[in-house]
This record gives structure tokens, sequence and C-alpha cells, in this order.
């Protein structure tokens, strides 16, 4: 996931007016357009904003599961939210079947994360695992005496 700074200014700041329907239709209405993906734009920040907050849940999800080695995916859970938000976008008036195909975009993308999330603990646990080794090992040889040491003793 890709984080944005924002007290550093974009390199080519947005244009809310850009359109290529500028001098073809009356301003008035250029007006009212303008107006109209204002609010769009505000709503696309804040879809932008959410998203980011469900995948930090999320991303604190994949190390719970990969530390106790669960599976990425719950087809259960998915299955589940798919339904319900299917029913949440026939009360909002929103295709369903769009609803559906952003949430398994999304279902994706996490499992995605969630997978390499595993991977990375997966890998850093083996790395642990060899230098406890390698560290007993060095312990034993210095603490345990050997078979000539205690021939002497």
């Amino acid at each position: 996931m890709t984080q944005h700074n924002h007290d550093v200014p974009d390199t080519e700041p947005y244009d809310a007016g850009a359109s290529s329907l500028a001098g073809q239709v009356d301003n008035s209405v250029m007006a009212e357009l303008l107006s109209i993906r204002s609010s769009i734009d505000n709503i696309d920040a804040t879809l932008v904003f959410l998203l980011a907050e469900r995948f930090k849940a999320t991303q604190k999800v994949g190390f719970l599961k990969a530390a106790h080695r669960l599976p990425a995916g719950d087809p259960g859970r998915e299955t589940a939210q798919i339904a319900r938000l299917r029913r949440l976008a026939e009360e909002a008036h929103l295709d369903p079947a769009f609803a559906e195909k952003f949430l398994n975009f999304i279902i994706g993308e996490v499992i995605r994360h969630h997978e390499a999330i595993a991977e990375d603990h997966e890998a850093a646990a083996g790395r642990q695992d060899a230098e406890q080794d390698a560290s007993q090992a060095s312990q034993g040889s210095a603490v345990s005496p050997g078979p000539q040491a205690s021939a002497v003793a």
C-alpha cells in the first residue's frame, strides 16, 4: 500500500476544472457540472481514506493470522460479507453486482497482502530458528566439557 505525504505538494496539482467540454457548453451548465464534480471529488477522496483505514485493519488481521498460521482467506467470512454488502447495496439503490465485484476486488487484494505477510512471517521465523540453533550450538560447545576434559577432571 502506498502512503501519501500530505505535507508535500503534488508535483502536478490537480485541476478541478479540467474538462474537454470547456468552451463547448454554456457557462452556467459548465458551472453546475463543476459543482457536481466537486462533490464527486470529495467523495473520491473520502473513499481513498476509507480504503486506507480498511487496509490498515486488514493488515492487523494478516499479522494475527500469520502469527497463528491461519489461512490467508476465509471463504465463510467472504461469502457472508458479499451477501451482506449485496443487501446494503440494494438498500442504497446501488447495483448489487457492482458492489460484489468491488468487494471481490478488495478481498483479492487483502488475501494477497495476507499471503505476503505470512511469507514474511515464515521467513522471519526461519531466520530466528536458524539463529537460535546457531546460538545453542555455540553455547553447547563452550559450556559442555568434551569427553577429554571430563577424563582429566
